[in-house]
């Protein structure tokens, strides 16, 4: 499970983009996604680098991780 904080989201389409990002480097993942926090939760068994990667390669900077 990552928490990751994620800058530029601030509407349904932000939160459909982000997890389609997600979606496409792990199809099983989870996404949970939190607008007024900007917070992202993916469970997920891939790397955080390549969903990191693909959140930021969409527009939305991850701004820190855990």
């Amino acid at each position: 499970m990552y928490q990751l904080q994620v800058e530029n989201m601030s509407c349904g389409h932000c939160v459909g983009a982000v997890t389609k990002a997600v979606l496409a480097v792990d199809a099983a993942a989870k996404v949970e996604i939190d607008l007024a926090g900007k917070t992202v939760r993916i469970d997920s068994a891939t790397l955080l680098a390549p969903l990191k990667s693909a959140i930021a390669d969409a527009g939305y900077p991850v701004t820190s991780a855990a």
